[in-house]
């Protein structure tokens, strides 16, 4: 996938993940579904991410963003059968994607 694609399509799954997470509370029947398409988007986000030129490190915080979107699908599930668990996953991927942001080594160009 195309680098340009992939940050569009990244961009607006986390749109819908924040969208889908907001309106639980006031829209219970949209809000799964928003969620669901967005936890996808960012999951395919991460796996079409190219490995290959990557040091330890950054494969290392690569598979912690890839579980985190994996955890955003479980939230998902959770979503559509009225469970309350879809927030600690939503808040264990948060946390996962927050450390490896800030973890991630700075490209050098």
């Amino acid at each position: 996938m195309n680098q340009r694609i992939r940050s569009i399509v990244f961009c607006v799954a986390a749109l819908l993940v924040l969208a889908g997470a907001v309106s639980y509370l006031v829209h219970q029947m949209v809000a799964p579904y928003l969620f669901a398409i967005g936890a996808a988007g960012v999951t395919v986000c991460y796996l079409t991410v190219p490995v290959s030129g990557m040091d330890f490190r950054s494969r290392r915080l690569h598979r912690f963003n890839v579980f985190a979107g994996l955890l955003m699908i479980v939230a998902s599930g959770f979503m559509f059968n009225d469970r309350t668990e879809w927030i600690l996953c939503l808040s264990v991927a948060a946390i996962l994607q927050l450390y490896a942001t800030f973890a991630m080594p700075k490209k050098k160009e």
